[in-house]
């Protein structure tokens, strides 16, 4: 986890070598300070030198001036290699996330990555601006502050010395309890997260029903549980303070009896004293200091495993060697296919599926809600790879292609159409960041999307909001398929992407395929026999299996569950006792 964490210092290396150096220098003046502090009592004032006062407390004055400088130059460096650091482990986990095949997004959860994006990382940012200051500057003070206790009086210093092992004991403590509970606490926030985000985009959903309370009892239940969770670790923590100071407390008084004595006793000056106090305040702050840093760590802690489990999540979908990156033709070949989305399952969604389509044809595919349609049709662009057996497409095996290759030959509009925020032109042109206005406005005519586009205000320039929700499920559906089209791909997937268009546009839609891109392999996924019915090929799907394949004509005579479905939507589903 260190190791993989370090890795995203880079380029802000220097400033993280930086910082501590300076709060080094910080230090070192801090230290000198009470030393002549204790001059000028001794050998100032007690004497009556004014010049030695003046000379000795120009000095100060300089290692001041010294230790604020150093001090604002190490906090300058700090957070700019804080903030770097940050930013570079953003910016490697989301392009890992992007790299991701959907297994491997299906390992964690939407809001799981949010959470690790933001609190994780920020938690680790400060983490690691307070190891480079705080972890740097606490130590050393500690060491020099001791030393040059032990330098004035050894005696008293071993004061100091009972302190930092007392204290040691309590914070290892401490740390040791409250690590796991922060473990568990960063998982409830996921929850919450999730819970939260969930609702806001189903916020149409949670009025139409009138579940306001529902959702907020859901909230209100999750954030109670990070309440609860934080309140423990809590506990734990705010024993730190009053510790700190009842042993500080305990310092200044034995270290005020016994020096009184021994100022008494001729063994000890009233300077050495004073700088005995400063030193004492300085070992106990920086315990304090380390303290905190104790905890920031075994908050962090959980967080950096967190963050390093994506970085080092590995895409399990990775080109072979030599990958070919020219996809000959939209021919399409299922080979003794089976798949399963857990690994080493003998629990396929699909099994044994055998078919093959030529460059250009048209294939349907109907079957009821689980017959794993959407899971078939993922295994072409290989969004997810097979258990068992191969899929090949222009006569290759997909696994010997370049991914990217691949799927810039393959356009699908999936089952839940997304539109991102910007204009209907911006959204249009993540089929092809290139295509020009008019190949905008031909592929939304091939979709009958442009039709309703031209009533709008700003027409192409109109915005669209977060998800597409301005615009209606038919409309988004439209849009979806004319960014497809601008592809230009070889290979076309409609997963049920016209299900929320009438049966006309749905026949336009249909016939605008047929007559302007007559070269594409088309794979219709529907719930209409009406928008299959003219396909070179249905399958029918039932539980993962491939139940019947055939024409339309075919079909009717040899399938009855395709009879069935025909019959139920061409002359109304019969219903036993009516």
């Amino acid at each position: 986890m260190v190791k993989t964490l370090m890795s995203q210092i880079k380029e802000f290396k220097k400033v993280s070598i930086l910082t501590p150096l300076f709060v080094i220098l910080e230090v070192i003046m801090e230290v000198i300070i009470p030393l002549m502090m204790a001059s000028i009592i001794d050998n100032g004032v007690e004497k009556g030198d004014i010049s030695h006062v003046c000379v000795t407390g120009g000095l100060m004055i300089l290692l001041a001036m010294l230790s604020l400088t150093f001090g604002v130059l190490s906090g300058k460096f700090a957070a700019k290699a804080s903030s770097g650091f940050a930013r570079n482990l953003r910016k490697t986990m989301f392009e890992n996330i992007q790299k991701f095949s959907f297994s491997n997004i299906d390992k964690y959860s939407t809001a799981g990555l949010i959470t690790r994006l933001t609190t994780d990382i920020t938690n680790v940012q400060n983490a690691y601006q307070m190891i480079l200051r705080i972890c740097t500057r606490a130590p050393v003070m500690l060491i020099s502050a001791m030393a040059m206790a032990f330098y004035i009086n050894a005696k008293l210093s071993l004061i100091f010395l009972g302190a930092i092992i007392f204290l040691g004991i309590i914070l290892a403590v401490i740390t040791v309890k409250a690590f796991p509970i922060f473990t568990v606490l960063f998982k409830q926030y996921d929850v919450l997260n999730g819970c939260t985000q969930e609702n806001i985009n189903a916020i149409r959903v949670v009025k139409a029903y009138v579940r306001e309370e529902h959702q907020n009892s859901i909230f209100q239940s999750a954030a109670k549980k990070i309440y609860e969770i934080s309140l423990k670790a809590e506990k734990l923590l705010v024993l730190n303070m009053p510790i700190m100071q009842f042993v500080m407390y305990t310092c200044i008084l034995l270290l005020s009896w016994l020096g009184a004595k021994m100022i008494v006793g001729g063994s000890l000056t009233t300077g050495e004293l004073m700088g005995l106090f400063t030193y004492c305040i300085n070992i106990l702050i920086s315990l304090m200091f380390i303290s905190m840093v104790f905890v920031m760590v075994a908050m962090s802690k959980a967080s950096a495993d967190r963050i390093a489990e994506v970085i080092n999540e590995e895409p399990n979908l990775i080109n072979g060697e030599n990958p070919k990156d020219t996809i000959l033709d939209g021919s399409v070949e299922f080979k003794n296919v089976s798949f399963s989305y857990q690994d080493d399952s003998d629990n396929y969604v699909l099994n044994n599926i055998n078919f093959s389509i030529k460059s250009g044809e048209t294939l349907g595919i109907i079957g009821g809600t689980g017959s794993a349609k959407s899971s078939l049709v993922q295994l072409i662009p290989r969004l997810y790879d097979t258990s068992l057996g191969e899929v090949r497409v222009g006569g290759l095996n997909v696994k010997d292609y370049d991914i990217e290759a691949l799927r810039n030959e393959v356009a699908m509009v999936l089952q839940k159409n997304v539109l991102f925020s910007g204009t209907i032109m911006d959204n249009l042109r993540w089929g092809r960041q290139d295509a020009s206005d008019e190949e905008l406005q031909r592929a939304c005519e091939l979709s009958q999307a442009d039709e309703f586009i031209q009533i709008l205000p700003q027409k192409y320039d109109t915005y669209i909001e977060q998800g597409g929700s301005n615009v209606s499920g038919g409309q988004k559906q439209r849009l979806c398929i004319a960014r497809a089209l601008l592809k230009k791909p070889k290979i076309l997937i409609l997963d049920d992407s016209t299900s929320a268009v009438d049966t006309k546009t749905d026949t336009l839609i249909r016939k605008a395929f047929a007559e302007e891109i007559p070269n594409t392999t088309k794979i219709i996924i529907a719930q209409r026999i009406s928008s299959v019915q003219d396909s070179d090929k249905i399958i029918v799907l039932n539980d993962g299996v491939i139940e019947a394949i055939g024409t339309h004509e075919e079909l009717l005579a040899s399938s009855s569950i395709y009879k069935d479905v025909y019959e139920s939507q061409t002359k109304g589903a019969v219903i036993d006792g009516e």
